[in-house]
C-alpha cells in the first residue's frame, strides 16, 4: 500500500487565469476535495454523521508553491496524516505533476481540522471518531506514526 492517499486531477479552464496559470485558491480547494474523497472511500460512516453529530472544522490551512501549473496539466494530490490528537487532525498534501521524465513536486500544503459537535455557542470539541483514526493510520508519517501503532494495538 502507498504511504499516501491520492486523488488525480486534470486542470481545466475555470481553474486558470487568462494566460493559463492556475489560480492559487485552487490548491486549497484540491486539499478539501482530496480529504472528502478519502472520507468517502475509507470512512463513509464518518460522512453519515456529518452535520448532525460531527463537523470537521478547518482551523489552519497553508500551501507553499514550488513550481507553476497550467491548463491541462495532470496533477496528483497526495494526502498523509501528519498529526493526530484527541480532537484534531493535521493532514499533509504534496501536489505532484507526473511526466515522462518523472514526477515534479509543484506545491506542498497542510491542513489542520478540529472535530466539533454542535453549532455556534453550542459547539464543542469531540474526539476524532475511532473509525476515522483507524482509516488514517496507514497514512501516518513522522509524529503521526503513533496513530498507526495505536490502531494496530486496538485491532490486536
Amino acid at each position: 500500500m502507498k504511504p499516501y492517499y491520492e486523488v488525480r486531477h486534470l486542470i481545466g479552464f475555470e481553474e486558470t487565469t487568462v494566460v493559463g496559470n492556475v489560480y492559487f485558491v485552487n490548491y486549497l480547494r484540491w486539499q478539501g476535495k482530496c480529504r472528502e474523497m478519502f472520507l468517502r472511500e475509507h470512512a463513509p460512516e464518518v460522512l453519515a454523521a456529518f452535520g448532525s453529530e460531527l463537523v470537521l472544522f478547518t482551523v489552519k490551512v497553508e500551501c507553499e508553491f514550488l513550481a507553476e501549473l497550467a491548463l491541462f496539466d495532470e496533477l496528483a494530490i497526495r494526502m498523509t496524516l501528519v498529526d493526530l490528537t484527541r480532537t484534531q487532525i493535521e493532514f499533509g498534501f504534496d501536489y505532484v505533476r507526473p511526466g515522462a521524465d518523472g514526477e515534479v513536486l509543484v506545491a506542498r500544503g497542510r491542513q489542520r481540522v478540529a472535530c466539533i459537535n454542535g453549532q455556534g455557542a453550542e459547539a464543542r470539541p469531540v474526539a476524532v471518531p475511532a473509525s476515522l483514526r483507524e482509516a488514517l493510520a496507514p497514512y501516518a508519517t513522522g509524529t503521526a506514526s503513533q496513530a498507526r501503532e495505536t490502531a494496530a494495538v486496538r485491532n490486536g
